[in-house]
């Protein structure tokens, strides 16, 4: 008999990765407050996922394939 508790694979959620305003820093090589605000205010940046009292958050995979084709000068290997 199978314990219903078990999670099998139909069961198992994928991990959601957010990033904040500081990750987004960090991720475009360190730049600037304002640059950021910058960048994220773009129409073509990805909309956030929650307006946190903190701030915005993004999903990673989000910000990750929009700096993939908008941002070539940013090191890929950081994954």
């Amino acid at each position: 008999m199978t314990n219903s508790h078990t999670p099998t694979v139909d069961h198992v959620a994928k991990a959601i990765k957010l990033m904040g305003a500081h990750e987004i820093r960090v991720r475009l090589g360190g730049v600037s407050r304002q640059r950021a605000y910058q960048i994220t205010s773009r129409a073509d940046f990805p909309e956030p996922v929650a307006d946190l009292a903190q701030g915005k958050v993004w999903l990673t995979e989000d910000v990750e394939a929009w700096m993939k084709v908008h941002r070539r000068d940013v090191d890929e290997s950081d994954d």
